[in-house]
């Protein structure tokens, strides 16, 4: 026993009160596990806990009954993958958290799952950590995951990385083989934003420089792991950082008293100390900082405190009071990098809720830039972003919020995804460096205008179809509107919505003789597919360059020009609307170059064409 253990057991012993104070006084270090599959993780933490006396003697007897029942004496995985599958399947799934304290701090241990299908979940226990411990099988070396996994700490803004080089005892402690890792994961962490990265080589089974040091290592000089988590520097408050203090609560228990609660995100502040409030930008100064315990002459991050400012001014939740000469970017439009963490995948015609600090907004994702392939860690073109992918984005606010580039603060800089109809969360992102483009050009104060919160996939998977536009041209009377409603029921009978837009059915405009398209063909046809509708248009619209401005702003993707190529001696001997009456001069007709189909509609097999071209549409659009 330590002299630190002795004086504990002491305190414990004559004086409870005086050995909470001491513990509640200990530095607090969060640290993640992160690593390949079956790289040790969860093991390397149960003997991190077992031996650092991190474990009660009934979680220790359970363990070693499960681990007789699988015949080993001890299975130190089983203290932190808890879940039935996990123990099923001899994987990490969840991410769990374990706590421990030790002579000199107390612990908050995140074992994170290896899997790629998993990444969400890794950067759920990463998000709030100081410390990253990777492991690495001192077999296999350091493996494409290992890699994955470093970028993915150091995207979170995690400043401290610990590279455990594990099962070395099956490589007989061969100090070459150590080495040869340090150098190779050392010239890809180079290349990232760690302050720090140590290496220490380990047995997570027999627990050589877990807690105790290995006597078959003696070429290591370092610490074991325990010593270098009581020891590592923790981020600690600046003098230089500005205060950030996102508004929770407002109290007023009686006219006398009105204070502001919440946690302060960074910087720090003293009573007398000017502020100003985002967004109203009105100033005042802080009288005094609250707490349960009574006044205080100074708080910092990231306690919890309540403000009582100088004058009478309108403050909410969701306000921040900040440091008026460095206060935060203000606007609704920024770069961001997004970790997908939904099944369902990133609409970018839905509106979301976006968290940020203490206030909640709508907000629309306008486009993803990219995606990272996660096993070469490069960024590829992406249209969306699905479970587990990771991307950047630009993000546009229905209102102005205040923040901090994630690299500046990692409280103000981050956010989350809600789904605006399930409320669950979908995606945690993280505020890029400088400001985008559409907020130098000052666009950032303006309010969005209101969007559907009906997604276009939501809308397929409810008429399990794509919506598209038919556009049936040709000659006057050639038989557009006739074939029009027999695709309209050729299709309704194989289960789908369609909708047939006709100039004989127009109200507002009748489109002559000659069925020439209305002004708002392009926007409606837009709309009806939009909605995810089938809509068949029987308009002549005689212009290539017209029948071109509505595949523009319909898309190509989702409109289908069909050429009526009825003969113009049928089609004249059918009109009964004068079109070729030379009264209205020269007929103009320009015939699509490539459609998507021609047919022609003779007196009794509108039907038959229908049911060919239904197969064509439904090949393309579904």
């Amino acid at each position: 026993m330590t002299a630190l253990e002795g004086l504990e057991q002491e305190l414990i012993a004559s004086d409870i009160e005086a050995y909470l104070a001491r513990h509640q006084q200990k530095e607090l270090l969060r640290f993640v596990t992160v690593g390949s599959v079956d790289d040790g993780k969860s093991t390397l933490i149960g003997r991190l806990l077992h031996d650092a006396h991190g474990v009660y003697e009934d979680q220790l007897m359970a363990v070693r009954r499960a681990s007789k029942q699988e015949g080993a004496e001890i299975d130190f995985s089983l203290f932190t993958d808890g879940l039935r599958a996990e123990r099923e399947q001899g994987i990490t799934i969840d991410v769990a958290y374990r706590y421990v304290a030790t002579e000199k701090r107390k612990l908050i241990i995140a074992d994170t799952p290896g899997h790629v299908q998993y990444t969400r979940n890794m950067a759920t226990g990463a998000s709030t950590a100081d410390l990253a411990i990777i492991l690495i099988d001192a077999r296999l070396g350091v493996l494409q995951q290992s890699r994955r996994h470093a970028f993915i700490a150091s995207l979170l803004g995690i400043g401290q990385l610990l590279v455990c080089v594990n099962k070395m005892d099956l490589v007989a402690f061969d100090q070459t083989v150590f080495e040869q890792i340090r150098a190779e994961f050392t010239g890809f962490t180079d290349q990232l934003s760690f302050t720090n990265v140590t290496f220490i080589p380990v047995s997570a089974l027999a627990g050589d420089n877990v807690v105790t040091r290995s006597e078959r290592a003696p070429w290591y000089a370092g610490p074991t792991l325990l010593e270098h988590l009581e020891t590592v520097p923790l981020p600690g408050v600046s003098a230089t950082d500005p205060l950030r203090f996102p508004v929770q609560l407002v109290l007023r228990p009686n006219l006398d008293y009105r204070a502001f609660a919440g946690q302060i995100a960074l910087g720090s502040v003293r009573p007398g100390d000017q502020v100003m409030v985002l967004p109203s930008r009105q100033q005042s100064r802080v009288v005094a900082i609250d707490t349960h315990e009574g006044a205080l002459e100074e708080a910092s991050a990231p306690q919890s405190v309540a403000l009582r400012l100088e004058d009478e001014i309108d403050i909410s939740r969701g306000d921040m009071l900040v440091a008026p000469t460095r206060a935060p970017r203000v606007g609704r439009r920024f770069d961001a990098t997004l970790v997908w963490m939904s099944e369902r995948p990133l609409d970018l015609e839905r509106s979301y809720f976006l968290k940020h600090t203490t206030q909640i907004v709508r907000a629309d994702v306008e486009r993803v830039e990219h995606a990272v392939d996660l096993e070469t860690l490069k960024p590829v073109p992406a249209a969306h972003l699905a479970l587990n992918d990771i991307g950047r984005v630009t993000i546009a606010c229905h209102r102005p919020i205040y923040f901090d580039a994630y690299t500046h603060s990692r409280k103000t800089g981050a956010f989350v995804l809600i789904d605006a109809l399930t409320n669950n969360t979908v995606a945690a992102g993280m505020i890029a460096e400088g400001a985008s483009a559409a907020d130098a050009t000052g666009q950032a104060g303006k309010t969005a205008l209101p969007r559907s919160l009906v997604g276009s996939g939501e809308r397929r998977d409810r008429l399990e179809q794509q919506g598209a536009v038919v556009w049936l041209t040709g000659l006057p009377a050639a038989g557009k509107s006739r074939l029009a409603y027999a695709l309209e029921r050729r299709l309704f009978d194989l289960g789908k919505v369609a909708l047939v837009v006709d100039p004989e059915d127009e109200r507002g405009h009748r489109g002559g003789p000659r069925g020439s398209s209305p002004p708002h063909a392009p926007e409606l046809a837009r709309r009806l597919a939009d909605a995810g509708l089938i809509a068949i248009f029987a308009f002549a619209s005689p212009l290539a360059t017209d029948r071109e401005a509505i595949r523009s702003h319909v898309g190509s993707e989702r409109f289908f020009e069909i050429h009526v190529a009825t003969p113009v001696e049928v089609c004249r001997a059918r009109d009964g609307r004068g079109a070729y009456d030379d009264v209205h001069g020269p007929l103009v007709y320009e015939p699509p170059s490539e459609p998507l189909a021609t047919v022609v509609v003779g007196h009794d097999d509108p039907d038959a064409v229908a049911t060919e071209l239904a197969e064509q549409v439904l090949g393309r659009s579904v």
